[in-house]
């Protein structure tokens, strides 16, 4: 019920094109052209972006071969099927040659593996002052009601302020380049408000599911969340060098 909530919306996480290109503007010593991994990749909003915005080769990993045929097709429309290159594969064991790529791409996928384990792993793979652009799920201020706390704590304990991630950036050997928070309009243009009307079409679907339901009613609660507290958190754009 999780991918049929999810099949079919722009993508799977808060993010835009104008967020991703400003991330990008911000490597101003990137080499062209650039190898580049766009990790947890979705159905490739941002890797179709990448692709316009960057000469090279982009290798576009994801687990769920649904999505990597849907970045496929849109690669083949938008004329970039030369540039992407998809692969079906785990972020937890990556198939590709140490200190390989000029840079790491992960929009809205660093928290499967955890933000701290997944930039050091990632960092094997990656060429001396290479980079790494993360976007992560942080907290915005100190003092954070108890309803989201609880909310992002049980589903995801990982999750740190804006110093905090910045600090474990510094204790892995980064240099900070730059971070930025994604605005509102990023979690409701290609994400909610899409998720939501999924929501209210498979309420008759599956109207006699509780299972069904039961899914529907965590998705829908985490919007309504957001909608909430959303000044208390916040997805969070991490642009480091190693």
């Amino acid at each position: 019920m999780f991918w049929e909530i999810h099949r079919d919306i722009p993508r799977e996480g808060p993010g835009d094109n104008t967020s991703t290109r400003k991330a990008l503007q911000m490597l101003t010593n990137l080499p062209e052209p650039s190898i580049v991994l766009d990790i947890g990749c979705g159905p490739g909003m941002q890797t179709i972006e990448l692709a316009r915005n960057l000469d090279g080769k982009i290798f576009a990993l994801d687990n769920h071969q649904y999505f990597l045929d849907v970045l496929k097709k849109s690669a083949e429309e938008n004329g970039l099927s030369n540039k992407i290159q998809p692969v079906n594969g785990s972020m937890f064991s990556l198939d590709f040659e140490q200190r390989s790529f000029d840079l790491i791409w992960a929009e809205g996928s660093v928290y499967i593996i955890g933000f701290e384990r997944g930039l050091k792993e990632w960092s094997n793979y990656l060429k001396q002052g290479g980079f790494i652009g993360v976007t992560e799920i942080s907290w915005l201020t100190k003092d954070i009601p108890e309803e989201p706390k609880m909310f992002w704590e049980t589903n995801y304990p990982g999750i740190q302020s804006i110093s905090q991630n910045i600090q474990t950036v510094e204790d892995l050997g980064f240099k900070p380049i730059g971070h930025f928070i994604l605005p509102e309009a990023s979690w409701w243009e290609n994400y909610y408000l899409p998720l939501g009307q999924r929501i209210y079409s498979f309420r008759q679907q599956y109207k006699d599911s509780y299972e069904a339901n039961k899914e529907l009613d965590e998705a829908q609660y985490e919007i309504d969340l957001y909608r909430r507290y959303s000044q208390f958190y916040g997805y969070v754009f991490y642009l480091m060098q190693k």
